[in-house]
């Protein structure tokens, strides 16, 4: 039985993860998403394509390595270790699954893209409108007695009444709907840079250069074994979209960083908004069996999160919770930092907002980051890391200070006298407008269906704030603005502005939670960026 569940949690792709009726009524088509790859002139599916759903599932060219391998130096050392034949040890006898990608050790191509794509926009067909109305809770939601007792009777022994997907029903990992295939594509996309920026950061930096920031040869060794982590949750994802017809290839990616410590800052960034993606939808799924999966290899990049904080000498886990943002904020903040894909990627559907930049973005290779000044950040994007060179400047990098409090070295935890944020902080804000070409190929276009700027929204562990929108003005195509850092707890004890968090501006300060805060995109005007308040 164990063997069996992994063949079903790693070949997803296969009938045999289902029965075979089920598959073919239950397969989505293609046909939207694929018309849009295949297109050389719209990016925008026609009604009628989107009229084939129920057509049967026809795999697209992308394909990756699906036979089973045994690794026999592998094997020859577990027999050899145990002083047992590989007969009598349960598996080893077993090919393994194989996984979707190569290891790249050397430096792949990166950089910005330099051409004109041939196809623009998100996917999309005919909208039935542009918002969601906001309804009252479910009837049935406040039925349940939580008395302590057993309302009802139990199934079996040991096992209350309740719960989905616990009524015997056998096991489907595959998406089951338009928005599980492009969230989990979303997820792929975001698994796919992470390997590799861990590969790039190694092969970018010396072994000296490491070790100048206080890290170890076995410190590199983890970023290793994280890029291993990551190719395990690119087949993972793969796999659930339905095999190489569904999946999308790696792409060409463009970095902000210079140093070592920038691009632990950079990438403590990129993976927040990579976890914190995840959580925003995947209570949302239709397939939760798919839920289920994506939970037990996000709760890997949460810690891939941590420890890079720690890399970057941040505390390393400042926030009592973490926070969900929809998909679109995601692909956003995804989306500048991916040059180019191959013709056969699969597209996506979600917003891209205008960009949004904290330019007082607090420094935290500063000693004491509340003198941050203006544009005292590396590179660009959402995610821009701290800039080193602007600490140095000033005399106040905290890289190798040694003093308690005042120390960003790596380390376990650096527990900081001076935070790089506090309520009552004036954060002076720049954002474009809508129209601008982003993503991979440039074929992405920014949009916003909002209205004027009024508030900054904070989306921060359980918390949805909003502060007014202050001084706004227009200089040389771009707007400006300032907003207080508001002072808000989740429970007592709890500053909610705390850690890697987002912001972006609204048109409205409508209450919203984080089960439902993908209502707030049609009243998004620009962002989400990563607001550094510790």
């Amino acid at each position: 039985m164990f063997n069996r569940v992994i063949v079903l949690a790693s070949l997803i792709a296969f009938a045999a993860a289902v029965p075979a009726p089920q598959n073919a009524a239950a397969a989505p088509s293609s046909s939207v998403a694929s018309s849009v790859v295949s297109s050389s002139t719209s990016a925008t599916s026609s009604a009628s394509a989107a009229a084939t759903s129920t057509q049967s599932y026809s795999p697209l060219s992308y394909s990756y390595n699906q036979a089973y391998v045994t690794d026999s130096s592998m094997l020859a050392e577990v027999t050899s270790v145990a002083q047992l034949p590989a007969a009598s040890i349960p598996g080893a006898d077993q090919p393994a699954a194989p996984v979707i990608s190569s290891q790249v050790t050397g430096i792949t191509s990166h950089g910005p893209f330099n051409g004109t794509a041939t196809v623009t926009g998100a996917v999309s067909n005919s909208p039935n409108g542009t918002n969601i109305p906001s309804l009252p809770p479910n009837p049935t939601a406040m039925l349940y007695d939580p008395n302590g007792e057993l309302n009802e009777q139990e199934p079996i022994p040991y096992q209350p009444a309740g719960g989905l997907g616990t009524n015997g029903t056998e096991p489907v990992y595959r998406v089951q709907s338009d928005f599980d295939y492009q969230s989990i594509l979303l997820g792929l996309y975001q698994e796919w840079i992470e390997l590799d920026l861990f590969h790039n950061i190694l092969a970018s930096f010396s072994t000296e250069q490491f070790i100048a920031e206080g890290l170890t040869e076995s410190d590199m060794f983890l970023i290793e074994f994280m890029a291993d982590q990551e190719v395990g949750h690119a087949t993972l994802l793969s796999n659930l979209l339905g095999g190489p017809g569904g999946a999308t290839p790696q792409c060409t990616y463009n970095y902000p960083f210079t140093t070592v410590r920038e691009a632990f800052d950079f990438t403590q960034k990129l993976t927040r908004f990579g976890e914190s993606g995840v959580w925003g939808f995947q209570s949302h799924l239709n397939a939760r069996e798919v839920a289920q999966l994506l939970d037990q290899s996000i709760a890997t990049e949460a810690r891939q999160q941590m420890i890079f904080r720690q890399f970057a000498g941040l505390f390393p886990m400042p926030v009592w919770f973490e926070t969900g943002i929809p998909q679109s904020w995601a692909w956003t903040l995804l989306a500048p930092y991916i040059s180019s894909c191959p013709a056969n990627a699969k597209r996506l559907a979600w917003q891209n907002f205008p960009a949004l930049t904290v330019l007082n973005q607090p420094n935290s290779a500063r000693i004491n980051a509340t003198q941050t000044g203006m544009n005292e950040t590396s590179g660009f994007g959402p995610a821009l890391p701290a800039s080193d060179a602007s600490a140095k400047s000033a005399g106040d990098y905290c890289v190798g200070n040694n003093v308690t409090g005042a120390d960003c070295s790596a380390a376990i935890s650096q527990n900081r006298s001076i935070p790089l944020s506090y309520p009552g902080r004036k954060v002076f804000l720049e954002w474009e407008n809508p129209g601008q070409l982003v993503g991979p190929n440039n074929s992405y276009v920014t949009d916003s269906k909002a209205g004027t700027p009024e508030f900054v929204v904070w989306v921060t562990q359980l918390n949805v704030t909003y502060s007014p929108l202050l001084n706004v003005s227009l200089s040389n195509g771009s707007n400006y603005g300032m907003t207080i850092q508001p002072d808000v707890a989740t429970y007592e004890g709890d500053p909610a502005i705390n850690g890697t968090m987002f912001i972006a501006l609204t048109d409205a300060n409508i209450t919203y939670t984080a089960f439902n805060l993908s209502m707030i995109n049609p009243h998004v005007v620009a962002g989400p960026f990563l607001y550094q308040a510790g």
